[in-house]
Formats: C-alpha cells, sequence, structure tokens
C-alpha cells in the first residue's frame, strides 16, 4: 500500500482532533472562567531510505533521505490569558484579575479553577454550583488572619451575633455659645445602651448661670439623673477651665444593671465657648446593641467581612487562591475544573494580591477567554486541511486503481 494514503489518513486524524478542540472552545465561548485550548501537529516517524554519508578523498558527502508518515498531534495546550470581566452585582461572585485559581475542595482533595460563581449555602458554607466548597481561612475571634496556617473551608455562621455592649464613655464637643444670656439653655442628646443592649435616650441641658459658668442636669428616658460635678466654667480664652468631664450615674433600666458612665468634654473636638451659634452635641458614644449579620463584603485581597445590623463590622474569613509554577500542566477535569499534575507542580497557596496573585473582583466573573474570530479561522483551516488531506488519499486511490487496471 502507498505511504502517500497512510499520511493522508493521519492527516484526517489530526485535523479532526484540530475541530475537535475548536469546537469544544467554541461551546464553552460564554462559560465563566472557561480557557481555551489550542492544538500542535508535529511530523510523524519519518522513514529512511538513504542514511548519510561523510566526505572523503574521493567523494562528497551524501545527505540523508528520508520520507515522512504524515503528521500527529503533539499537544493541546490550554490559554491561560486573561478573560474579559462581566459585572453580575451578586456580591458572592468573585474574578481573578491576574494570575490564581480559586481552590475548592471535596473531602481531601483539592481541584482549582478560574470560575468564581459561588454561594453560601443553608449553613452559610460558601460553595461552588456543584456543593465543592471554597477554600480559605478562617479568622480569630479579635479578625486577625493566619494566611500561614492550614486552608479550610469557608464558612459564614448565619445566625451569628455581636454581644451588646454598655456605654462607658459619651464624647461631646462644639461651642456653648457666649453670647446667650444668663438663663438661657441649650439641650443635646444621644441614645446610650446598657447591659442588655437596650437604647434609652440621654439628655444633657446646659443652663447659663454667669459668664464663663454653666449648670450641667442630665435625663436618661425623661428620668433625672446624676450629673458630676454639676457645673462646668470656661477661661478667657475659651477653653475649660475646670473639670473636663461628666460622670452621670443613677438610672436602673428594668432588667439591666444600673447605668454610669462618662461624658467627656474635651476629647477629639472639646467643648468651647465663644461668640455664635451653640453647636454643642453629643456626637458618640461607644455602647451598641445586638447585633445580627445582615450582610457582607469581599475586600480585593479576598478578606470576608460581615455587616451587622447595629452597624458593626467584623473580618470573618479571607478566601485563597494558589499558584502554579507550569499551569499548562494542569490537567482538565471538567466543570472549569484543574487537577495539580506531576508537570504542574505543587500549588502555591496565599492571599489574593499577595506575590505575583492577582487580585479579587466581588460582583463580577471572569469570563471565558475564546477568541472568536480566531477560533473561526482555526475552523477554515482545519476544514481545508481536513479537505486537502482528503485529495491525497483520492489522488493515491486513482493510483491503485490504475495499478490493478494495469492487466486489462
Amino acid at each position: 500500500m502507498m505511504r502517500s494514503m497512510f499520511a493522508g489518513v493521519s492527516g484526517l486524524r489530526s485535523h479532526q482532533t484540530m475541530m475537535d478542540v475548536v469546537g469544544h472552545n467554541i461551546a464553552n465561548v460564554n462559560t465563566p472562567g472557561f480557557k481555551g485550548s489550542q492544538i500542535t501537529f508535529q511530523e510523524a516517524l519519518a522513514q529512511q531510505v538513504r542514511g548519510a554519508a561523510g566526505s572523503d578523498a574521493d567523494q562528497g558527502g551524501i545527505n540523508p533521505m528520508d520520507i515522512g508518515l504524515g503528521t500527529r498531534v503533539a499537544s493541546i495546550d490550554p490559554v491561560f490569558s486573561q478573560g474579559a470581566t462581566q459585572i453580575t452585582g451578586r456580591a458572592t461572585d468573585l474574578a481573578i484579575q491576574g494570575d490564581g485559581f480559586f481552590m475548592l475542595g471535596l473531602g481531601s482533595d483539592r481541584f482549582y479553577t478560574r470560575a468564581g460563581s459561588f454561594t453560601f449555602d443553608e449553613v452559610g458554607n460558601l460553595t461552588a454550583p456543584d456543593g465543592l466548597q471554597v477554600l480559605g481561612w478562617t479568622a480569630a475571634s479579635d479578625g486577625t488572619i493566619d494566611t500561614q496556617g492550614a486552608i479550610g473551608k469557608i464558612q459564614l455562621p448565619v445566625a451569628q451575633v455581636i454581644d451588646p455592649k454598655v456605654t462607658s464613655v459619651v464624647e461631646m464637643g462644639g461651642n456653648l455659645s457666649s453670647d446667650l444670656a444668663v438663663g438661657e439653655v441649650h439641650n443635646t442628646s444621644i441614645v446610650v445602651y446598657d447591659s442588655i443592649g437596650t437604647g434609652h435616650e440621654l439628655s444633657v441641658r446646659f443652663e447659663k448661670t454667669a459668664p464663663n459658668s454653666w449648670d450641667v442636669t442630665a435625663t436618661i428616658d425623661g428620668t433625672a439623673v446624676t450629673a458630676t460635678p454639676a457645673a462646668i466654667t470656661f477661661a478667657s480664652d475659651g477653653s475649660l477651665s475646670g473639670a473636663t468631664s461628666i460622670g452621670v450615674s443613677g438610672f436602673a433600666p428594668p432588667g439591666a444593671d444600673p447605668m454610669a458612665f462618662t461624658v467627656d468634654l474635651a476629647g477629639t473636638s472639646p467643648v468651647v465657648q465663644f461668640g455664635g451659634s451653640s453647636t454643642a452635641e453629643a456626637f458618640t458614644q461607644d455602647g451598641q446593641s445586638i447585633g445580627f449579620l445582615r450582610a457582607f463584603a469581599v475586600a480585593d485581597d479576598g478578606t470576608i467581612t460581615s455587616q451587622f445590623s447595629n452597624g458593626e463590622t467584623k473580618v470573618m474569613a479571607q478566601v485563597a487562591t494558589a499558584t502554579f509554577n507550569n499551569p499548562a500542566g494542569l490537567a482538565r477535569i471538567g466543570s472549569t475544573y484543574f487537577t495539580s499534575s506531576p508537570n504542574s507542580g505543587e500549588p502555591l497557596i496565599g492571599a489574593p494580591s499577595s506575590g505575583n496573585r492577582g487580585i479579587l473582583s466581588a460582583g463580577s466573573l471572569e469570563m471565558s477567554n475564546v477568541d472568536l474570530a480566531q477560533e473561526f479561522t482555526n475552523l477554515i483551516i482545519a476544514q481545508r486541511g481536513f479537505q486537502a488531506n482528503t485529495r491525497v488519499i483520492s489522488a493515491s486511490d486513482e493510483i491503485l486503481a490504475d495499478l490493478v487496471n494495469l492487466t486489462r
């Protein structure tokens, strides 16, 4: 049989494989996190008709004479170029801008993906669409994260609350107008919290009794409480000249401990006395009510911060990413997942934006990196290559037919 026919058959096989690769790429043009592949051909083993010979005194050198036996697929390599980012608005959708892979776990098995379409399940596990758990680090009780420690599943406790905190300091600032006449008053109020997180309205009343002198009284929920000292004074330059804080006590809310706290008049924005309007107000206090988990946000470095109903925030976890010395050596297993192989190297695990790892973009997904223009071009090349090889087979068949018909 003619070698050309077998060479044509090898060309058909190789171009059919090329069509398979191109078809797979085009089919996944809208698959988030998908990385296209490119195929490379190489010459099949050649048959040597004549070997090479060196020159001597009587004869020049002779080159080898080889006849090729067709083509074969040398490699099918993934292309890890960056895909376009699509904004989805879903807080659990994450896209990596740069190098790296999300890490997913199923028991002790590890999988890697660029598709960041995640969601929380009924117990707060951050999971992929097929239930694999997203891996990272859980924060300590004080909000610190050890990215050098072991990774595990990311879980937000959906029933978590932040304990209430009793008010211990109220800060006041602003101006008590020196233009007010003796007997005129200025009032300010703020909500303070008892030991069980119940809010109560604190009202502080300043009554001018003489130039540079003011009496201080206070009520909580309309009940008079003790204010110590009961008067404050100012120097001629408008600054406090005596007491710089007021102790408030004498209120016992139902079911909670008696309240006692300090009103700081000389904090970051101290109370002063100048001409003009009276603007003195209680602008902050350090107590809080009980906080229920309401929402969360993911930062560029993968840090997940929970937001609570009382306005507090708390760092809960951090998403881990992995890079590889040879990402092209990763093995595809479907579902846009990869696993490590002997030629990919071990995963280099770290936080996003650290080292050569890309940053995360929350509320968006990385789309497929398939270039349709290039794929359609490859489609034409594969089709024409396939057609050309069929012509080789047809021509070889005609030659064989002519050879058989020589006896007629």
